[in-house]
C-alpha cells in the first residue's frame, strides 16, 4: 500500500478546512440520527424550505428535461430488448432523480464512476446517447468515452468500481488537483468486500470521493432487510470515519442539495462522504428478471405516486416554469433524438473483432497479442469451413 501523498492546496484539521466548520447539513442529518433529508413532497410542495438548495430556475428545468430524456432512452431500450434487438439490460425507471440530481452537482472535469443504472447521470456528464445504445448492443465502443468526458464505463460486477473510484481520488490528491469523484453502486453492493476496501482506502487517504448508494430496495431479488442488518446504508459511513447522509432519492431537490454539499466538502480537502438515496426500482432488475416473484403489486402501487418525474413536473407547473405544450414538444424532440441514435447504432452491425482489443492499453501486452492472433486464426478457420 502506497502511503505517500502530495500535500493538497488546502489545510485540513479535524473535519475543518482552512478554519471552515464541517457541513451543517451533515451535522443535522448525521447518519446515526435516523433522519432523512426531504425537501419537496410527492405533490411538488416544498416541505422544508430551510433545506432548499441554491438552484436556479434554468438549472432546475434542465435537470427535469434530462430526467425526461433518460426515461425515454430507458423505455426505448426495454422495448427494443423485448423485440430481440438488444441484449439484457438494467431498467432505470424510477431512479431518474437520484441519477440526474447527483450528477448536476459535478463540474465538467470531475470524475464519474458508474454502476449500470444511472442513464441520466451519464448523459448529464457528457455521454452521447449513441454510446449508451452501443453498450446495450454489446459493442466495445459503448465503453469508450468521448475526449474530455471524465467517466469510467459502466460496471456490471457488483461494487468492483468502488476501489477504482478510491484510486482515482488518490491520484487526484497525488497530483494536487481539486477534482471530485462521484461513484455509484446499489444497496446490495454495500455487502461486498470491494465496498469496504474502497471506502476504507478513501477515508484513510482523505480521497475526494462521494460514494452514492442507490438504495432501490432490492439487491436483484433480495430485499434490503435481508442482505444487511444495518438500519440504514448511511450508517455504514460511521465505521469508516466519514460523514453519511440518507436522502429521499426520488426528490431531485434533496439529492442535489446533499450531493452538492458532499462534492464541496470533498473538493475542499475533507475527504469522502457516503450518500444513501432511498428510491425504488419501478421496473425489473434486468429484462431477464421477473419482480412478481419477489414483490407484490400492492408495494409497487405505493411507489407509483412517488415517481420522481411527477414530483418535479408538479413543482415546475406550480411555479409557472413549465407547461403542457413544452412537455409535448420536449418529448417529441427526445423521441426523435433517440430514434436517430438507435437507427445509427443498430446499423453498425456486429462488433468488429479488432475493437475487442482496442482501448485497453496504449500497447497490447504479449498475452493479449497472443489472444488476438488465436481469435483471428480461429475465425479464419471457421470462415474456410463455411
Amino acid at each position: 500500500m502506497a502511503t505517500e501523498t502530495k500535500t493538497k492546496k488546502t489545510e485540513k484539521t479535524n473535519g475543518a478546512v482552512n478554519g471552515k466548520a464541517a457541513s451543517s447539513l451533515f451535522e443535522a442529518f448525521d447518519a446515526t440520527s435516523g433522519h432523512k433529508l426531504e425537501v419537496v413532497d410527492p405533490n411538488g410542495k416544498v416541505l422544508h424550505p430551510e433545506w432548499m438548495p441554491d438552484i436556479s430556475d434554468e438549472l432546475l428545468v434542465e435537470g427535469y428535461k434530462m430526467m425526461r430524456l433518460a426515461r425515454i432512452v430507458d423505455l426505448k431500450a426495454v422495448n427494443l430488448q423485448r423485440q430481440g434487438k438488444l441484449y439484457t439490460l438494467p431498467v432505470n425507471r424510477g431512479q431518474e432523480a437520484a441519477a440526474v440530481g447527483s450528477a448536476m452537482a459535478l463540474r465538467n472535469d470531475d470524475w464519474l464512476v458508474p454502476a449500470f443504472r444511472e442513464i441520466g447521470a451519464y448523459m448529464w456528464h457528457g455521454w452521447p446517447i449513441e454510446t449508451l445504445y452501443k453498450w446495450y448492443l454489446g459493442l466495445e465502443a459503448g465503453a469508450v468515452m468521448p475526449e474530455g468526458v471524465n467517466s469510467l464505463p459502466t460496471s456490471v460486477p457488483i461494487s468492483s468500481q468502488v476501489p477504482h473510484a478510491a484510486g482515482i481520488g488518490h491520484a487526484i490528491n497525488y497530483k494536487g488537483l481539486d477534482q471530485v469523484v462521484l461513484c455509484y453502486f446499489g444497496d446490495g453492493g454495500t455487502s461486498e468486500g470491494d465496498f469496504s476496501e474502497g471506502l476504507n482506502w478513501a477515508a484513510v487517504f482523505n480521497c475526494p470521493c462521494v460514494f452514492f448508494c442507490n438504495n432501490n430496495q432490492y439487491a436483484i431479488s433480495v430485499p434490503r432487510e435481508l442482505q444487511t442488518k444495518a438500519q440504514t446504508i448511511a450508517q455504514k459511513a460511521v465505521g469508516f470515519g466519514l460523514p453519511g447522509i440518507q436522502v429521499d432519492g426520488n426528490d431531485l431537490f434533496a439529492v442535489y442539495r446533499a450531493t452538492k454539499e458532499a462534492v464541496d466538502y470533498a473538493r475542499t480537502g475533507n475527504g469522502p462522504v457516503l450518500i444513501e438515496a432511498v428510491t425504488y426500482r419501478m421496473g425489473a432488475h434486468t429484462t431477464s428478471d421477473d419482480p412478481t416473484k419477489y414483490r407484490t403489486s400492492e408495494e409497487e402501487k405505493i411507489w407509483e405516486p412517488r415517481d420522481p418525474l411527477l414530483r418535479v413536473k408538479k413543482y415546475l407547473l406550480d411555479k409557472g416554469l413549465w407547461n403542457d405544450a413544452q412537455e409535448t414538444a420536449w418529448e417529441e424532440s427526445c423521441a426523435a433524438k433517440v430514434d436517430e441514435a438507435v437507427q445509427h447504432v443498430v446499423g453498425l452491425g456486429p462488433n468488429p473483432i479488432p475493437e475487442l482489443f482496442e482501448d485497453q492499453y496504449e500497447h497490447l501486452t504479449n498475452s493479449l497479442e497472443e489472444q488476438k492472433a488465436d481469435l483471428e486464426a480461429f475465425l479464419a478457420w471457421q470462415s474456410r469451413r463455411g
